[in-house]
């Protein structure tokens, strides 16, 4: 094969991959559009039936466009189509939704024409000076010769040190062109563009390895020993023998580094607070500077994420796989293969035995489903001996003390307080005249009910203070709404009011308000 053969045969190959397929195609324009607005940085994943009904808006707002060239078919029928040309993944989460997402061989294509849309200059000051500082720090950290990399590090410490002296003196400060501060956002923007397909290449490949290892345990060719050999030999070198496992130890060790992602972050906080930053920088080129490092985040554990796939899939083969079943199985195959051979021999060609298609069910009157264990016969535990922490004594009074109202007694009073036209006009007054023992706090809640309960009683005309006294003896002044203890249409009325009172199905009566009492003295404070 001559060298332009052999060239042809390299390029087309590149041009058989599904990222310049993408860009070459009839309807790229239009694929590359619908895929950069429905996939973004941030969303990188887009339920199955959101892109359909999205391909089918898109398109249908493209048909308007004069002279803009449209694929036929619906939205769903598009993405099956991009699945195929391996451009979308398919795949249903542990919840059950179906989505689609980016291969790494879309994602190239669109950062390709990303980097087209962005003005940048073919050649730069700043492009040499990247080139010679990366060939530098590239010479310093490969070079075999210790006194030349001494040489490289004590040459960009001089220039260190002379800059930073100059400043320290009084220097001015350089400033740079328009062009210059154009062309290094343009490198950022590229290479934090790559990220996003250069993780995806790494989840890809552990899919691939996880693929491979089913395939390996179904056909069973090897022992499951070697398997696990095999995957753990691909994961390490997945990591140190492809760009993407280097790119993608590189980020790992970054985010280990506190202090390298405090100082990107601040590094990025700096070039977006340059004055010429507000002139070149778009609002989307914005975002995605200050979202390097949570992209970093999520692509690392989109990869982490398929490498626990694919080491979930071992242990679940590893724990479920029963060598000996295997082996069982396999004696009775071949079994069932010599009892065949042997009847094809004795019977003619034609000849034919009914065999059942499932076997026949087994009639099972009672299946035990608990076996016995001997912790149910177990003896509970010996209780603790707490009589040394007995409570101290306590009389009916001090429980009463710390119980509800004394409903009995403040009925008593109330009612006559109702019937004397001399006796207290409000439910303060009232409160005030009763002895200590009924004027703690609480016993403003039983002259409460009783006013509301009473006929005629309960509307407000005020406040008033009452001055209560605890069962410790402590006093405490609590303002209440003035209540009159009396109605002024009942007032001349004869007589206490006359309840009717429930009875119960011999005709005895029941005190409602004794019941109340009972259950009162049993509440809280």
């Amino acid at each position: 094969m001559s060298e332009i053969a052999g060239e042809l045969a390299r390029v087309s190959l590149a041009f058989d991959q599904p990222t310049l397929t993408l860009l070459h195609r009839k309807y790229a324009r239009v694929v590359v559009t619908i895929l950069r607005s429905a996939f973004s940085r941030d969303v990188t994943t887009v339920p199955a039936a959101r892109l359909h009904a999205q391909v089918d808006s898109y398109l249908d707002d493209l048909r308007g466009i004069p002279g803009a060239e449209v694929p036929a078919g619906s939205g769903r029928d598009l993405c099956q189509a991009w699945m195929r040309d391996q451009w979308l993944v398919y795949s249903v989460d542990e919840s059950g939704a179906e989505t689609y997402t980016l291969t790494s061989h879309a994602q190239d294509a669109l950062g390709w024409v990303t980097g087209m849309t962005r003005e940048r200059a073919s050649l730069s000051e700043h492009r040499i000076a990247t080139i010679l500082d990366t060939v530098r720090r590239f010479n310093a950290e490969a070079n075999p010769d210790r006194w030349v990399r001494m040489s490289i590090l004590e040459a960009e410490i001089e220039r260190l040190r002379a800059e930073h002296d100059r400043l320290l003196d009084g220097g001015d400060v350089q400033t740079v062109t328009p062009d210059y501060m154009l062309e290094g956002f343009s490198e950022v923007l590229s290479l934090v563009d790559a990220l996003p397909a250069d993780f995806l290449r790494v989840e890809e490949a552990f899919a691939t390895l996880r693929t491979q290892i089913l395939a390996s345990f179904r056909q069973e060719e090897r022992p499951a020993g070697e398997v696990v050999d095999a995957y753990l030999e691909r994961a390490e070198s997945l990591m140190t023998a492809t760009a993407e496992g280097r790119a993608f130890e590189g980020a790992f060790a970054l985010l280990r580094d506190d202090l390298r992602l405090r100082q990107l972050h601040e590094h990025f906080a700096d070039l977006l607070a340059h004055p010429l930053a507000e002139e070149i920088l778009t609002d989307a080129d914005r975002s995605s500077l200050r979202g390097t490092e949570q992209l970093i985040r999520r692509g690392m554990e989109s990869v982490l994420n398929q490498r626990s796939r694919v080491t979930r899939t071992l242990r679940e083969y590893i724990t479920t796989h029963n060598a000996a079943r295997d082996r069982e199985l396999d004696a009775t195959l071949r079994q069932l293969d010599s009892e065949l051979t042997q009847w094809l021999d004795a019977t003619g060609p034609r000849a034919n035995v009914t065999l059942p298609l499932l076997p026949e069910r087994v009639d099972v009157e009672h299946l035990k489903e608990r076996f016995y264990n001997p912790r149910d016969d177990a003896a509970p535990k010996q209780l603790r001996d707490v009589s040394d922490q007995r409570p101290e004594s306590t009389t009916l009074e001090q429980l009463r003390a710390l119980g509800g109202p004394s409903m009995r007694e403040l009925r008593r009073v109330f009612d006559a307080a109702a019937c004397d036209e001399l006796a207290a006009a409000t439910l303060g007054e009232l409160f005030a005249s009763l002895d200590e023992a009924l004027r703690r706090p609480v016993e403003i809640l039983g002259l409460l009910q009783l006013a509301t309960n009473a006929a005629g009683l309960g509307e407000r005309v005020g406040v008033e203070t009452f001055a209560t006294v605890r069962a410790d003896g402590t006093r405490r002044d609590l303002v209440v709404p003035a209540i009159p203890t009396r109605s002024p249409a009942t007032a001349e009325a004869a007589g206490p009011e006359v309840r009717t009172l429930p009875r119960t199905d011999d005709g005895t009566q029941i005190d409602t308000n004794d019941s109340t009492d009972s259950a009162a003295r049993t509440g809280g404070r």
